[in-house]
């Protein structure tokens, strides 16, 4: 089982998707993406691990996910299932998704 790695060189790659929303829908899209994650996403070829968080003032959900590849990670656009599921997120709050790669970490 594969869990979510954060190492320099690590060969895999993040998205970083945060969604600004309002309040009232804070939770509506957290509940809606673990869903999503559980249902469509975790299925997909190249899928490694998401983690949800939520900020503190309710305005905002953040994804943070692994995928095997930038390829394995833009084949998922292509699928129906996903696109569909992007969809009904961005019916709730606005997306701003970024792709990462590990160049720093630091512990105590």
């Amino acid at each position: 089982m594969a869990e979510t790695t954060i190492r320099v060189g690590a060969p895999l790659v993040t998205l970083i998707n945060v969604f600004t929303v309002d309040p009232k829908d804070q939770e509506r899209l957290v509940k809606l993406w673990q869903e999503g994650t559980d249902e469509v996403m975790r299925q997909l070829p190249g899928f490694i691990s998401a983690n949800v968080h939520r900020s503190l003032d309710g305005t905002q959900v953040i994804n943070y996910a692994q995928w095997e590849s930038v390829d394995a990670f833009t084949s998922s656009l292509r699928n129906p299932d996903v696109s569909s599921y992007f969809e009904r997120l961005a019916q709730i709050g606005t997306p701003d998704p970024v792709l990462c790669e590990v160049v720093s970490v630091h512990h105590i």
